[in-house]
């Protein structure tokens, strides 16, 4: 068992005072950690750990004390209790954070350490969806313990029908409100027995979404279409993507010369560091004579990002390739409407396409490869929005009298 104390540190500070620690011995092994106060030698009774009477604030002193153990002995059982590391470095860590302990304290935590690693597009998705959630309590922090079930049954009927949101979207609010408390129970900043998630309570289900990629004929008059120059670098993109089997935009951006080599592509993908490559298709070698070896700074093979100093910048990066998508799809729009193509026509639908097309001609173990899937059972998920055959042979053998 560990124990917990209230010490004066012998050596004083500069104003001649000793700051008083909170300290956890456990294993024989101690942590402390300041509770932001201190008093002179004469006003500390060192075999009761309280404050002298001869001490103006002696009183609030000793509540401040008497409160700063009752935390800590109630962190410590708690974290006993729930079987997690009861160390004396973890039970500061704990106590340290539990002063923080509230929802949008630890979100905050969360958005930071997002823009720390370089994880621009998941703090930009994320940080609304934290702010909806603060706008619907009123601009109020909350404690984890208050989140119930109930409550987030209220937020999500509060998404929809005060911002017309999506079942989907609002969804993913609950995602974040979910990430940021598993963080909290695993930092031990809040206790589980109060997780508002999971059977019997808020059950995360995604609604199945509609996936649309243009056909064969589509991706034909996408070649052989004339265009300026803008509306030409946004198709090539988007042919490349399509290509080299629904390569994501962010990591066709940051294709490189060097990624070519032997008639193959050899690249990482960006969202999970995936490698592995690829031959390069002739129509991918006609579109890259548009592109001059050597142009582009960093050895990039498109100029979108030629512009920025430092690649390794994840931040800056991703963030800059948030503008140029935006204005590439800009572009598409305006390809589409020359095409009289109806579906909605994206950068992303380049890997909606490919999987559209080739839903009936590969196997879903070679799909696995190409999509870079570590689980095939994601591949045939994310196939299954596109295979129609067995079910348009079920329908057609009932109507077909």
């Amino acid at each position: 068992m560990a124990s917990v104390s209230i010490v004066l540190r012998k050596t004083p500070n500069r104003e001649g005072k000793h700051n008083l620690y909170l300290r956890i011995i456990k294993d024989r092994k101690i942590s402390q950690t300041s509770i932001g106060h201190s008093v002179s030698l004469a006003d500390w009774d060192d075999a009761r750990q309280i404050i002298k009477k001869s001490h103006p604030n002696s009183a609030r002193l000793n509540n401040l004390i008497a409160k700063k153990l009752a935390e800590a002995t109630d962190k410590l059982v708690e974290m006993e209790t729930n079987k997690t590391d009861t160390s004396a470095k973890a039970i500061k860590r704990a106590v340290a954070a539990s002063k923080d302990g509230t929802f949008f304290k630890q979100a905050k935590l969360y958005l930071d350490q997002l823009k720390a690693t370089g994880k621009f597009n998941q703090r930009s998705a994320d940080e609304p969806r934290i702010n909806r959630f603060k706008t619907f309590l009123k601009n109020e922090d909350i404690n984890f313990s208050e989140i119930s079930s109930g409550l987030l049954t209220k937020f999500k009927a509060y998404l929809i029908g005060t911002f017309g949101v999506t079942e989907r979207t609002a969804v993913n609010h609950l995602v974040v409100i979910r990430t940021v408390y598993n963080r909290a129970v695993a930092d031990n900043i809040t206790d589980r027995k109060n997780y508002p998630f999971g059977k019997g309570k808020t059950v995360i289900k995604f609604p199945d979404s509609l996936k649309i990629g243009l056909n064969a004929e589509e991706v034909k008059l996408m070649e052989e279409i004339d265009l300026p120059l803008g509306e030409n670098h946004a198709r090539n993109l988007w042919l490349v993507s399509f290509y080299f089997a629904g390569m994501r935009v962010s990591d066709v951006l940051r294709l490189k010369w060097s990624d070519f080599q032997n008639d193959r592509l050899y690249y990482s993908m960006g969202k999970n560091l995936k490698a592995g490559s690829l031959k390069v298709p002739d129509k991918v070698l006609e579109i890259l004579k548009q592109y001059p070896r050597g142009a582009n700074a960093h050895d990039l093979v498109f100029p979108d990002l030629a512009k920025l100093p430092d690649l390794s910048k994840l931040y800056e990066v991703q963030s800059y390739i948030k503008t140029r998508v935006r204005s590439c799809n800009d572009y598409l729009k305006n390809v589409s409407k020359k095409l009289e193509i109806t579906k909605p026509l994206s950068m992303h639908i380049a890997r909606h396409t490919f999987a559209q097309i080739s839903a009936d001609r590969i196997p879903a173990n070679v799909l696995q490869r190409l999509y870079r899937h570590s689980d095939i059972k994601t591949t045939m998920g994310y196939q299954s929005n596109f295979i129609n055959k067995t079910t348009d042979d079920a329908l057609d053998s009932v109507i077909n009298l």
